[in-house]
Parts: structure tokens; C-alpha cells; sequence
């Protein structure tokens, strides 16, 4: 099979081909994040449950740095290959390498430091406080790894390589998945062999690519003697800066969304919440991984002045992008029963709550990837204010708002409801955005 280059005109074909690494890519990731939760809640119970889904939105936010990096210097060194600057564009993606571990070392020491500070705040009860810091103190040792893992999901596309970062990812999940049925199913280690497994699997997943770069490779990029340019390290964030900004607010959002369901459903209510997320973190991966595959086409694209194909690209992406929306809300209604009772099918009242609410929830994957790939697009445009003020308004403002509102208004039942509210507005603020710029980048 002819391999796929970024210079490209790409059919439907070509470009699910080229994108397809990296979505399955993401709903792996998704997968066996979502392992621990099954062990964990299958064979420790609902409590220790309620505790990691409490703490890991903490942990998600210090290995949003990574997804910052990657997303942002991605769009960068995409555009300086091109403009055919392969030498610089080594030597700037060395850098991003250097600075997410460094950042990621320093951010191990401060969430140690911050844990159990952090535990109380979210809200954790007595019974859940030492499971929280417990399982938190472990995961965060491999936060450096967690964001190389992260980083090279996006380098390995631009790169020409999409279906090495698959590969980087399957390794690093089987392995979570073996280990977390050797640690918790075999010798029941609880709370300490599930987050044991996952730094494990981080380590797999974040350094595989580092042997791969640093040796003389195929691909279009290289581990070389970085070029430390704090203008360059600054512009990558603010190109990422929607993805930062995003995954912050997922994590800031989730948390406001356990306090809510704690006032409202008690710990019942977190558990619950606690599946859906792991359910919707795999169709949300469908959408990331379809941006993260197309972004390099379009930096490419965007860097030489091609603009038919990026009207070819933002076209089809148009077209793609609700199709798959409304398969994916049939699939997560009909498949709620199944999946709540792989996780809480030993708690009737929590299994009947967690497929009422996944059931409303699922709603939302209709316009979720329309505003998803148009934070994403304006990224890969290296439009990193266009794409913070999209991501923002609907990860963070409209979000909050509606969880915070929705509840009052329709009562408890508003919480499930808030992100179908938040779609809705959002598509109002990616549309505008979408419809303004159309002339000056020429996708439309």
C-alpha cells in the first residue's frame, strides 16, 4: 500500500486512512483508562471507585501541559515542513521533547505536595480521603511519562508515522490491561496495583518514542540538539492553548460536576458519573483523534499556501464529522444498559441511575464533534486565539454555567442534562467562527 504524504490531495479514502491510526490511537487511550475504573470498581467497590474518578481530574489537568505541547508544536513544526525546513523543524521538535519532561518532573513535585489539599477541596469524604491520595500520589509519578505519551500521539502524524503512535499506544494499553488484572484480579492489590499498572503503561507509552526519534529513522522527524527559542516554546502554547484549555476545563468541569452530584445523588451519583465519563472519553475519542489526524494535513497545507485542498479537507471534515455524531448517540443509548452493568451491575439503585443518566447524556454527542474539530482546525491554522476562545467558551463558561443552572431550573435531573445545553451554545460560537474566517484562510 502507497504510503500517505502530507503533500497530498486527499479522497475520503486517503483521508480516513491517514486519520484512522490516530483515532483508534484515542479510543485506546480511552480504553484502558477506563480498566482501572472496571477492576477497581468490581473488586474494591463503589467507594474506591468514587475516590479515583474524584481525584483524576486533578491528574488531568497537570498532563494537559503535554496535550498543550504536542497539539501547539505540532501545528508549528507542521508548518515549517511545509515551507520545507526540515533542519529547523528537528531541531524545534527536540525542544518541545526537552520541555515536557522538564515541566513534567516539576509537576510531579508540586501535585505530591498537593494531593491531599486537593482530595478535601473536590469534596472527599472520610471514607474517601485515603483512597484518593493514595491512588493520586502513585499516578502522579507518571506524569512526566504521561505527557511524552501524549506529545508524541500528535508528533508521530506529523511526522508521516500515524501508525507508529497506534502501535505506541497498543503496547502501552495492553500492558495497563495485563497488569491490572495480574495486580488487582490476581494478587488484589486494590487501589495500589490499578494506579501501579497505569505508570507502568505510561512508561511504555512515553518512552518507545523517544528510542524511535533519537535513532536514524524514516519518518520526518528526528531527536536532534534542540534550538531553545522561548518565542517558539511560547507561540507552540498559545496554539495549544484551546486543547490547555480544554482539557483544564474537562478536568475543573468535572470536579464542579462531582460536587454537584454529591449535594444531589450522594456518592451514588459520582460513581455513576464516573461511567459515563469513561463511555463518553471514548466516543469524545473519535472526534480528538480525527482532529489530531487531520491537523498535520492542514499545518501542511495551511504553511504552502494551498488552498484547495484545504477547502477539499474542511469540506469532507464537514461532512464526516455529524454522520458519525448521530451513529454515535444511537450506540451509546442502546449500549447504556450493557456498559453500566460491566461496572455497577452489584448495586441495582446505582446501575438504574447510571443508564437513566447515560441515556440523556448521549444526546450530546450529536454536536459535540462539530465544536470539538473547530477548536482543533483553527489550531492546526495556527490560530491559537480563535481556537482558545472556541475551546474556553464551551469547556469552560458554558459548561460550568449550565451545571450550575440547569439543576435549578429542571431540578436534579438538570446535571445530566447541562452538557446537551453546552453543545448547543457552543455550535452557536464554533459556527460564527467558522463563517468569519472562511475567506481569509479560503477552507470555504
Amino acid at each position: 500500500m502507497t504510503p500517505i504524504k502530507l503533500s497530498d490531495h486527499f479522497t475520503y479514502r486517503k483521508l480516513f486512512r491517514f486519520t484512522l491510526p490516530s483515532i483508534l490511537m484515542m479510543i485506546f487511550t480511552s480504553i484502558y483508562s477506563m480498566v482501572d475504573g472496571f477492576f477497581v470498581s468490581n473488586y474494591t467497590g463503589k467507594t474506591a471507585f468514587a475516590a479515583i474518578n474524584l481525584i483524576y481530574p486533578y491528574i488531568g489537568i497537570l498532563g494537559a501541559f503535554g496535550f498543550m505541547i504536542g497539539t501547539g508544536g505540532a501545528a508549528v513544526v507542521g508548518r515549517m515542513l511545509g515551507q520545507q525546513q526540515r533542519e529547523e523543524a528537528n531541531r524545534t521538535f527536540s525542544m518541545f521533547v526537552w520541555a515536557s519532561v522538564i515541566s513534567g518532573i516539576l509537576f510531579v513535585i508540586v501535585g505530591l505536595a498537593t494531593v491531599r489539599p486537593v482530595a478535601k477541596l473536590l469534596g472527599a469524604t472520610p471514607d474517601m480521603m485515603d483512597d484518593c491520595v493514595l491512588y493520586g500520589s502513585i499516578v502522579l509519578c507518571g506524569t512526566p511519562f504521561f505527557m511524552l505519551q501524549f506529545m508524541f500521539q500528535i508528533f508521530f502524524s506529523t511526522a508521516e508515522k500515524p501508525k507508529l503512535g497506534l502501535v505506541d499506544t497498543l503496547a502501552a494499553g495492553c500492558t495497563n490491561m495485563v497488569l491490572d488484572w495480574l495486580f488487582v484480579g490476581v494478587f488484589r492489590l486494590e487501589l495500589v496495583g490499578a494506579a501501579s499498572a497505569t505508570v507502568i503503561s505510561q512508561m511504555v507509552g512515553g518512552l518507545f518514542p523517544i528510542f524511535y526519534f533519537a535513532r536514524k529513522n524514516t519518518s520526518l522527524l528526528r531527536l536532534v540538539k534542540p534550538s531553545f527559542s522561548m518565542r517558539t516554546l511560547l507561540k507552540a502554547c498559545g496554539n495549544g492553548s484551546s486543547e490547555f484549555l480544554s482539557n483544564i476545563a474537562m478536568s475543573i468541569v468535572g470536579m464542579l460536576f462531582n460536587l454537584q452530584l454529591i449535594k444531589y445523588y450522594g456518592e451514588n451519583g459520582v460513581a455513576a458519573y464516573g461511567v459515563i465519563m469513561y463511555v463518553s472519553f471514548i466516543f469524545a475519542a473519535i472526534f480528538i483523534g480525527y482532529s489530531m489526524g487531520s491537523a498535520p494535513i492542514v499545518s501542511y497545507h495551511f504553511g504552502a499556501e494551498n488552498r484547495d485542498e484545504l477547502k477539499n479537507l474542511f469540506g469532507k471534515s464537514m461532512r464526516l464529522i455529524p454522520t458519525i455524531g448521530a451513529v454515535m448517540t444511537v450506540l451509546a443509548f442502546v449500549a447504556a444498559g450493557p456498559l453500566a452493568y460491566a461496572f455497577v451491575s452489584y448495586d441495582k439503585g446505582l446501575y438504574d441511575l447510571t443508564v437513566y443518566a447515560m441515556r440523556i447524556f448521549s444526546l450530546s454527542f450529536l454536536l459535540s464533534g462539530i465544536n470539538s474539530y473547530g477548536s482543533g482546525f483553527f489550531t492546526a491554522l495556527n490560530n491559537g486565539l480563535v481556537s482558545a476562545i472556541i475551546s474556553f467558551a464551551r469547556t469552560f463558561v458554558f459548561q460550568i454555567a449550565t451545571i450550575l443552572l440547569m439543576p435549578l431550573i429542571i431540578g436534579p435531573d438538570g446535571i445530566w442534562w447541562a452538557m446537551i445545553a453546552c453543545e448547543v451554545l457552543s455550535l452557536a460560537v464554533t459556527s460564527f467562527f467558522l463563517i468569519k474566517n472562511r475567506k481569509k484562510y479560503g477552507y470555504a
